[in-house]
């Protein structure tokens, strides 16, 4: 049996926040933002806007794109940092915004690394014979969490949503193999608490995401039996163009087969990946029964990877 990605969408607001808009209430400019981290505008929420808003409209995307109706999907997955309330859980939520019939349903937190931890979860299920159709979806509000006085982080951040519907097939596509790792000793790099805005130590976060990043990727590789040159693209969390392009050369794979799209939404946590992987296949970057690498790294600290035949 096989875990299948049969569809897949995304959402981000429609506002844009540029470099440039930023001039204008931080010590910054276009030029030190873009340098030093590849973005030159992102997408912010309007305030009454919540995860579960973004979730919906990726995921109404995805369930159309998989051929199948909101009462099929059987488990409800959502990665997330920002949630609707502390419960109901945004899942739950989104569950009655789509109309499903009474999935199992609920919420994660592994921040950036979400993504990778929500289909490794639904790849669980399914090939256990407990689901047919998983709704995955990573969404975020980072907005409501940032200090937008302290620009070490005000310059990174976007909001979002992107999702995935999983199914049960019998075709060649599946999830061949994931890996997932944390170390909570590092949680002081990168952390929200409770009522608090985001705080980061930046230069010890990038040394950790490339190493962590790299050690994941070569791990699943070998999980799946693949050589890196069998990978027709690498699609990583949109952190920092810097760190994409390190775990490139880690890897010894050019950048042309490294997707980024950071330039246009920032750093999207759980988001990133989904929304790059929909960028991606649209631009025509990978087809169906191509071998694709994911990885992402995020507080916790969280990291992992995954590959799969599309």
């Amino acid at each position: 049996m096989s875990s299948e990605i049969k569809g897949i969408g995304m959402y981000v607001p429609e506002r844009v926040l540029t470099n440039h808009d930023l001039e204008k209430i931080l010590d910054t400019s276009d030029e030190w933002i873009t340098t030093r981290t590849g973005i030159k505008e992102r997408r912010i929420a309007d305030e009454w806007v919540k995860a579960s808003d973004l979730a919906f409209r990726a995921s109404k995307e995805a369930i159309e794109n998989a051929g199948i109706t909101p009462k099929d999907i059987d488990i409800i997955i959502v990665a997330t940092s920002t949630p609707d309330n502390i419960f109901p859980s945004t899942a739950c939520i989104l569950a009655d915004k789509l109309g499903c019939k009474n999935p199992m349903a609920f919420d994660f937190s592994a921040a950036c690394s979400g993504f990778i931890y929500g289909i490794t979860i639904a790849d669980s299920f399914i090939k256990s014979g407990k689901a047919e159709n998983v709704l995955v979806v990573g969404s975020e509000v980072f907005s409501k969490i940032i200090d937008w006085t302290d620009r070490t982080t005000a310059v990174l951040f976007g909001d979002g949503a992107g999702a995935v519907v999983i199914s049960k097939s019998n075709s060649s596509s599946d999830i061949l193999s994931t890996v997932m790792k944390s170390d909570g000793s590092y949680g002081h790099l990168l952390h929200c608490q409770v009522g608090e805005k985001l705080r980061m130590q930046g230069r010890e976060t990038f040394k950790q995401a490339i190493k962590s990043m790299e050690t994941a990727c070569l791990k699943a590789l070998q999980k799946a039996g693949i050589n890196k040159e069998d990978i027709k693209l690498v699609i990583p969390h949109q952190a920092n163009i810097r760190i994409i392009q390190a775990l490139a050369e880690k890897l010894e794979l050019p950048l042309e087969k490294v997707y980024s799209n950071i330039h246009r939404y920032g750093n999207t946590s759980a988001a990133s990946i989904p929304i790059a992987m929909y960028e991606a296949y649209k631009e025509g970057r990978f087809n169906k029964g191509d071998y694709i690498l994911l990885t992402a790294f995020g507080g916790g600290l969280t990291w992992g990877a995954a590959v799969i035949r599309f």
